[in-house]
């Protein structure tokens, strides 16, 4: 899976013991997924899941990972991709932005993702086919990348990784579940609990200003194929001025989630944040409180390494390296909330996905 910010990789283990802690639970509602790390594992385990994410790369993701069925889709997945792999590159949009007024992906390798795009583009799949060939493309194209894992920036010098060839490979798609097929969306937070019934929710909502959509905006265009007028060094997406989330706000991230946690149609609920965001452990305790004073909690906690881009440091555009790092280790929260009577909704024996 790609490189990513946030990425729960390090948790994985404590999230499906916390999951697996629920008796005779069936389906989890993975409403922020990001790459799908957590959903492809909670599949693996044969749970039913919906995942959502607002970024259409995240979806797309969502789409392969959790909603497309191996048996359903692989083998002319495999075919295509096979097919892929030969075409010779072709620069077009994606080489222009991505590859020489930035230097995301060295221009050999832009050229072959913008003949590959159009290739995808052309041939109209079906969507959960598309997913996977375009998260194959996706993957491909972050195995060759040249930055740190976020798209703010990128090296100052190519990347040795940058200059390896680009080849598609079949992503680890998964049979479907004992526990039912599962579903990928591409909604807001709030339309998404308001959608899905589930057993179980895990909620692992953006912590601080940082924006996913601003740190992946490659992909998101890779995805979309948009072609949207960009701005700055990074050739950001115009949208990334615009579209905006309250969890993204020090001043409406705690109603943003207060709204969303009465909003979730389950009977648990379990939220990852970390001590990098704009609410302190004390602050999402108190929350926590206040949105079901009889609710059973527990928290575990777990410490890991940054990413490595904050290892690293901050450099100006003159290649000197500016302030100091602050802290190399984060301290990750993962809260369990098993809901009082008196809290009020409670997920259905089956989920809804019209």
């Amino acid at each position: 899976m790609i490189k990513y910010l946030g990425s729960k990789r390090t948790l994985l283990p404590a999230i499906l013991a916390a999951v697996g802690d629920v008796p005779e639970a069936a389906s989890v509602l993975d409403i922020f997924s990001g790459t799908s790390r957590v959903g492809h594992a909670l599949k693996a385990r044969g749970y039913r899941v919906y995942a959502n994410d607002h970024n259409a790369y995240a979806a797309c993701l969502a789409r392969c990972y959790v909603q497309a069925d191996a048996e359903d889709v692989a083998h002319e997945a495999k075919q295509l991709i096979d097919e892929f792999n030969t075409l010779p590159g072709a620069p077009g949009y994606f080489t222009e932005h991505y590859s020489l007024q930035a230097r995301f992906i060295h221009p050999a390798n832009g050229e072959r993702i913008d003949a590959i795009r159009e290739a995808i583009a052309a041939r109209a799949l079906d969507p959960e086919l598309e997913s996977v060939v375009l998260t194959s493309l996706l993957e491909a194209a972050d195995r060759v990348d040249s930055t740190t894992g976020v798209q703010m920036a990128y090296l100052k010098s190519w990347a040795k990784r940058a200059r390896n060839p680009l080849h598609l490979r079949l992503p680890a798609l998964l049979p479907r579940a004992p526990g039912g097929k599962g579903a990928a969306t591409c909604l807001e937070a709030l339309d998404a609990a308001a959608r899905f019934d589930a057993d179980i929710a895990y909620l692992d909502p953006p912590y601080n200003q940082h924006s996913y959509l601003g740190n992946y905006h490659v992909w998101e265009s890779l995805v979309r194929w948009d072609k949207p007028p960009v701005y700055g060094v990074a050739c950001k997406r115009i949208d990334c001025r615009e579209r905006r989330s309250p969890f993204n706000s020090r001043r409406s991230c705690e109603e943003a989630l207060l709204k969303l946690l009465r909003a979730v149609r389950a009977r648990t609920l379990i939220i990852s944040f970390n001590n990098e965001g704009y609410m302190q452990r004390d602050r999402m305790e108190r929350l926590l409180e206040s949105f079901d004073p009889d609710a059973e909690r527990t928290v575990i906690e777990h410490d890991y390494p940054r990413y490595v881009g904050a290892r690293i440091g901050i450099y100006n555009p003159r290649g000197e390296k500016v302030g100091a790092i602050s802290h190399v280790r984060n301290r990750e929260y993962l809260y369990v909330i098993k809901r009082s009577m008196r809290s009020g909704v409670y997920a259905a024996p089956a989920a809804s996905t019209a």
